[in-house]
């Protein structure tokens, strides 16, 4: 069965960037597809596949991970001005992540504008196990 557990930016806003980090990966490694409103800071992904390789073993074979964000295509300055100040003030709610087990997904394809989630079939979604 495919589990997606949808995480509100309110929800991680608190963490410092190692227990988002952290939320994050434990909620993977239990197979669950995560759909997080917003984005990761780029060192914040940076350090989840650090994590990510860290755990790969038998059963966790690592992650996949997607990011759409729609960039603003308003060019008036107090426009641009004030997304600025509520990405300053809220976080940076915009744009949407995809972060999943490696053995559930199989490619994460996005351009500006949509992301598509395409997962393995039963079959292939199984850790081949070793011969003896």
């Amino acid at each position: 069965m495919l589990t997606l557990q949808f995480i509100p930016y309110s929800n991680i806003a608190s963490l410092d960037s190692a227990q988002r980090i952290k939320t994050l990966l434990e909620i993977v490694k239990d197979e669950k597809i995560v759909l997080l409103e917003g984005r990761l800071r780029e060192e914040e992904e940076a350090e989840l596949i650090k994590k990510t390789m860290e755990s790969i073993d038998e059963k966790f074979t690592g992650i996949e991970l997607g990011v759409i964000y729609p960039e603003g295509k308003d060019t008036k300055l107090h426009n641009r001005i004030r997304r600025m100040l509520i990405r300053f003030l809220l976080g940076n709610r915009n744009g949407f992540t995809i972060i999943g087990p490696a053995n559930i997904i199989k490619e994460i394809k996005k351009d500006p504008d949509k992301i598509q989630l395409f997962t393995k079939d039963a079959a292939e979604a199984k850790p081949k196990k070793k011969k003896k």
